[in-house]
């Protein structure tokens, strides 16, 4: 990689550090031409350190090492996203992220999706009133909720055999939402079922 490193007067480029399976965003670090050569040598990434004017290796004191997946450089050749396999917390006051975040997989839609339906499992549970729909299936119970699932998945077949492409798609949606409710009726999320998919594909 053709990397600016001479662009400020500094010789340091941000580096942005990213979780390979999360995508998640950890930290921000600066890196020099020595900082980068080591980081490509040694596989755990190295800053340079503004503050202690040295070669910095994150996790050299904690042992909570950012280990390298891979590096790329942006259009203008002087910023790099460094994607990583964290090993414990990245932040140094003991966060997952520089931002206090947990470092936990999004899915986009289907997590607020998962969010609204703990809301409903949640007003179940401490018996609020409430015409939600989610609410009602929780209080049925788990029999209830895999049957719903059961008779989508068997409406999802047969529109596979049809023609109808938006009677499919809307017939899947209705499947997916129901099976998202039946995770958390036995106590799991998406992520669970997608840890397993990643135990199987290694």
């Amino acid at each position: 990689m053709n990397i600016d490193f001479n662009k400020n007067s500094d010789g340091l480029v941000p580096a942005i550090i990213q979780d390979a399976r999360t995508l998640n965003v950890l930290m921000l670090g600066y890196m020099n031409l020595e900082a980068y050569e080591k980081t490509l040598a040694t596989k755990k990434v190295t800053f340079y350190s503004r503050s202690k004017q040295r070669l910095w290796t994150k996790g050299e004191e904690s042992g909570n090492y950012l280990n390298l997946v891979t590096i790329e450089n942006d259009c203008d050749q002087d910023t790099l996203l460094i994607k990583v396999n964290p090993v414990g917390p990245t932040c140094h006051t003991g966060t997952d992220t520089c931002w206090g975040k947990q470092n936990t997989k999004e899915y986009g839609f289907v997590s607020q999706l998962e969010t609204v339906i703990a809301d409903r499992k949640a007003q179940f549970e401490n018996k609020e009133e409430t015409t939600s729909y989610v609410a009602s299936l929780f209080n049925k119970g788990i029999n209830k909720i895999a049957q719903k699932v059961g008779e989508e998945a068997v409406e999802v077949v047969i529109e596979a055999k049809d023609d109808n492409e938006e009677l499919f798609l809307n017939e899947s949606a209705d499947l997916l939402f129901h099976y998202l409710i039946l995770l958390q009726a036995k106590g799991y999320r998406f992520n669970d079922v997608i840890k397993v998919l990643e135990e199987r594909h290694k």
